[in-house]
Order: C-alpha cells, then sequence, then structure tokens
C-alpha cells in the first residue's frame, strides 16, 4: 500500500482542522452506540477536528465492511486519541509535524515525558504510544489499542488482522 502524496494529505488535515464543526446529534449518537462508556469520556477529550477526522474513518470502514464489529468501528473512532495527551491546538500541530521532518524520532520518546512545551510535542508525536496507554488504561478491545498503536506503521509491523487493518489504513488515508 501507498499513501497519498503526504503534504496533500497533511493540508488537507490542516484546513479541515480549521472548519471542522461539531458532529451532528445523529451522529453523535452514532459514535457514543458504538464506544463503551470509559472510551466514551476519551472521545469527549478529543478535539472536533479529531472528532470530524475520526468520523470520516469510521464512516468509510463502516462503508467497506457493513459488518465490521465495534472493536474495529472503535478502532478508527478512537486511532488518534493520544493526541489529547499534548494540549496542542492546530497550529502547534502543525510545529510538531514540521518538527518531527527534522528531529531523530527517539528523541520524541525521551521529549514525551518533559513537561512545557518539548513535553507537549514529545506526546503529539508519540501519540500512538499515548493512545496505546489510554486506551488500555479504561479497558478497550485489545485490536482498537493495537490499532491505536499501529495506525502509522507499515503493513508488515501490523499485529490487527490484515482484513481490518487495511481496511482502517485506507480509510484513514483518505
Amino acid at each position: 500500500m501507498r499513501r497519498k502524496n503526504k503534504l496533500s494529505h497533511l493540508g488537507g488535515r490542516f484546513f479541515g482542522a480549521l472548519r471542522a464543526q461539531p458532529l451532528t446529534p445523529t451522529d453523535a449518537q452514532w459514535v457514543e452506540n458504538r464506544l463503551l462508556a470509559t472510551e466514551q469520556a476519551l472521545w469527549q477529550r478529543m478535539s472536533k477536528a479529531d472528532q470530524a477526522h475520526a468520523f470520516g474513518v469510521m464512516a468509510r470502514v463502516d462503508e467497506e465492511l457493513p459488518e465490521a464489529p465495534r472493536e474495529v468501528l472503535a478502532a478508527a473512532l478512537l486511532h488518534d486519541v493520544g493526541k489529547v495527551t499534548s494540549n496542542l491546538g492546530t497550529f502547534g500541530r502543525v510545529a510538531a509535524t514540521l518538527l518531527a521532518a527534522v528531529t531523530a524520532t527517539g528523541r520524541h520518546q525521551v521529549w514525551a515525558k518533559q513537561s512545557g512545551i518539548r513535553g507537549s510535542l514529545g506526546r503529539y508525536l508519540t501519540h500512538p504510544e499515548q493512545g496505546v496507554r489510554l486506551l488500555t488504561e479504561v479497558g478497550s478491545d485489545p485490536l482498537t489499542v493495537a490499532w491505536a498503536g499501529e495506525h502509522h506503521r507499515p503493513a508488515n509491523q501490523w499485529t490487527v488482522e490484515t482484513e481490518y487493518a487495511a481496511v482502517l489504513w485506507k480509510a484513514d488515508d483518505d
């Protein structure tokens, strides 16, 4: 599998974040019906932009796999939940993304344990690991937890069942 042009993808996410609207009451109810109560609390911490993105990912997964189990839909909805630990707004996230392009990944792990702006940047850049921690703490299904940690990895590093992982990955790339 091959990702779309990364710059185009990131540009789309940026402009989408700037104009993000809350979900409609119907869509919010649909989400609530697919998340555990403990996962709903994490969902509520996500930004409007992250919720809108995740809802779109989940809708594409549901379209591709109409009989997808709840934990697969939860994985689509919560794959980026680790971003809540950074407390960064849209422009801080842009800065973090640019920083990631010029720094060694190993530094991000160290930064994530620090306070201040460096800690926020580190937590944003390690959001898959942060998501694993959060979802594990609230008792999410192992598939949901695994996808949060694996959604940026190459296919040969996925542990989630290939049929589900491929659909989740493609839905997140659209």
